[in-house]
C-alpha cells in the first residue's frame, strides 16, 4: 500500500523535443507580436474616436442626449479559499526522509544512505517535543528519519511509534523549529460529504517538488482498501478510506487531506496505478489518524484487538502440505499463544473458517474481523480440525503494534501482551513454508 520509491525527475531528457518546443514557441511569439503590430494602428484609431464622443457627451455637443455611464476601476482578487488553505496550512507540512543502513560486500563496511522520501504533517506539541504523523511504510525499515522543514532546514527526528495494520507512524523533533506555527487542526472525517472539495499537500517525485498543492473532491468514503506490508505486498488488514480525485503522487504518502477550512480529513496513503485508472487516490479518515497517533504517542505502539495466534492462509499453503479439511480457505493455527485462545480449546492445526457465523477466507480477513471487536468480547469460532467441523468460544485480547524501523521488524519489546515472542512474520523455523506464510496475531 502506498508509495515506497522517491523518483527523482530526469534533467536532461528529450532535449532535441525540447528544442523544437522552445522553435514553436518563438515562433508563436513572433506570430504573435506581428498581429500586434498589425492592428496596433486600429486600436489607437477606436480608442481616439471613444475619447472623442465621450468629451462630446460630456461637453453636450452630441445630439444623444443620454449621457455616458460613468467608468469605475475593477479590482480583482486572487485569493480564494485554496490558496487561503495553503497559506495557512503548509507550514504544518514536512518532507519525511528515511535512511537505511547498506552494507558493502568487499569492504565489509556500512553506510547509511537516502532510501525514500515521503510527506509528514505536525499535528500536536507537548514539552519540547512537536509530533509528527505520517505513514508507516515512509519510515519502516529505516535506521534514521529526517524532516526537511518548509524552509528547507534539515532536522533529525525520532521515530516514536510505527502501526503497519493502520499505515500510520508518529515522529517527534524539538518544537523549536516550529516556532510560531499552529498544529493543523483535525476535522471529524464522519462529517465528510461525497463531492466536498479536497485539497492534498506533499512532496510528490521529493523534495524537488516539495510543497506541491493539488485539489479536486472527496469522491468517496468508507471505501474499503488494503493494507500491505510494503517489502512483499502482503494483506495485512483491510481498512476504511476516504477516495479523492485529487492528484497524489509517490512522495505524497503520509501528507493531509484536507478540507476547504484547512482542516486535515485524512492522510494521503495510496492510489490505483492500474492501466486506465487515474484519480483514484485514498487517505486515512481523521478519525482514526487521531486514535492511532495518540496511542503511539502515549505507549510507543498501538493496540489492536487479537485472539493470540500464530496462523497462515490455508490457500498459499502448497499442495501436499496442507491440512485435510473439506473447505480450500481459512487460517491455518500454527501456534496458541495467548491464554484466551488455549483457554479456548484452540490447537496448532485447527483451521478457523468462520467468526461470529461470517466466513473467514484469509488472515488478513480475521484481522480485519477482530479490529472491528472489543477487548474482552466473547466471539464464536468456527473451526475445522481434521475433518470434523468445531464451535468453540474465544474472548479477544489484545496485541501491539511492532515496531517496523530498523532492518527488520525488531519488535523492540512491542509483542503481544500475552508474552509471544518474536514480531510480525515469524521465521518458522523447521517449517517447509520458510518464512514465506508468517501472519501474526498477538496475545
Amino acid at each position: 500500500m502506498g508509495f515506497y520509491q522517491s523518483g527523482r525527475p530526469k534533467q536532461q531528457e528529450g532535449k532535441g523535443t525540447a528544442w523544437r518546443w522552445i522553435g514553436a514557441m518563438v515562433l508563436s511569439g513572433l506570430v504573435g507580436a506581428g498581429a500586434t503590430l498589425a492592428v496596433t494602428p486600429v486600436i489607437v484609431r477606436n480608442m481616439t474616436n471613444q475619447l472623442s464622443n465621450n468629451n462630446s457627451l460630456s461637453t453636450g455637443q452630441s445630439n444623444n442626449s443620454t449621457s455616458a455611464a460613468p467608468t469605475s476601476a475593477v479590482n480583482v482578487n486572487i485569493s480564494d479559499g485554496i490558496t487561503q488553505v495553503v497559506k495557512k496550512v503548509e507550514p504544518d507540512v514536512v518532507a519525511v526522509v528515511n535512511y537505511t543502513t547498506t552494507s558493502n560486500f568487499f569492504t565489509q563496511q556500512t553506510q547509511v544512505q537516502e532510501s525514500d522520501i515521503g510527506s509528514g504533517v505536525y499535528f500536536y506539541h507537548k514539552g519540547n517535543n512537536a509530533y509528527i504523523v505520517t505513514n508507516n511504510h515512509v519510515v519502516q525499515g529505516g535506521t534514521k528519519a529526517v524532516v526537511v522543514l518548509q524552509s528547507g532546514k534539515h532536522v533529525s527526528a525520532k521515530v516514536v511509534g510505527t502501526d503497519p495494520f493502520t499505515d500510520l507512524a508518529v515522529l517527534s523533533v524539538p518544537l523549536s523549529n516550529f516556532a510560531s506555527v499552529s498544529p493543523i487542526q483535525f476535522a471529524n472525517s464522519n462529517n465528510i460529504q461525497v463531492g466536498e472539495p479536497a485539497i492534498a499537500i506533499g512532496n510528490p517525485m521529493g523534495l524537488n517538488f516539495a510543497d506541491s498543492v493539488t485539489s479536486g473532491i472527496v469522491s468517496g468514503d468508507q471505501r474499503m482498501m488494503p493494507v500491505e506490508e510494503p517489502t512483499n505486498q502482503q494483506v495485512l488488514d483491510t481498512q476504511p478510506v476516504i477516495q479523492t480525485d485529487a492528484a497524489i503522487n509517490p512522495g505524497n504518502s503520509g501528507g493531509p487531506l484536507l478540507n476547504i477550512e484547512g482542516q486535515m480529513i485524512g492522510i494521503n496513503s495510496s492510489k490505483i496505478v492500474a492501466t486506465g485508472f487515474n484519480g483514484m487516490g485514498f487517505a486515512i479518515p481523521s478519525n482514526e489518524v487521531q486514535n492511532i497517533a495518540s496511542q503511539l504517542m502515549i505507549h510507543g505502539y498501538a493496540i489492536h484487538p487479537s485472539l493470540g495466534i500464530d496462523a497462515y492462509d490455508v490457500a498459499n499453503i502448497p499442495p501436499g502440505y496442507g491440512p485435510s479439511i473439506p473447505v480450500n480457505y481459512g487460517v491455518l493455527v500454527q501456534k496458541v499463544i495467548s491464554a484466551n485462545a488455549k483457554a479456548a480449546g484452540l490447537k496448532a492445526g485447527d483451521v478457523i473458517i468462520a467468526l461470529d457465523g461470517k466466513t473467514v477466507q484469509d488472515t488478513a480477513a480475521l484481522r480485519t474481523a477482530l479490529f472491528n471487536m472489543k477487548l474482552g468480547q466473547k466471539v464464536t469460532l468456527t473451526i475445522y480440525r481434521g475433518t470434523r467441523r468445531m464451535t468453540l468460544t474465544a474472548v479477544i485480547g489484545a496485541e501491539k503494534s511492532p515496531n517496523t524501523t530498523g532492518p527488520a521488524y525488531t519488535n523492540s519489546g512491542s509483542s503481544g501482551s500475552s508474552g509471544s515472542s518474536g514480531g510480525y512474520g515469524n521465521n518458522f523455523s523447521g517449517s517447509p513454508f520458510g518464512n514465506f506464510f508468517g501472519n501474526f496475531f498477538g496475545g
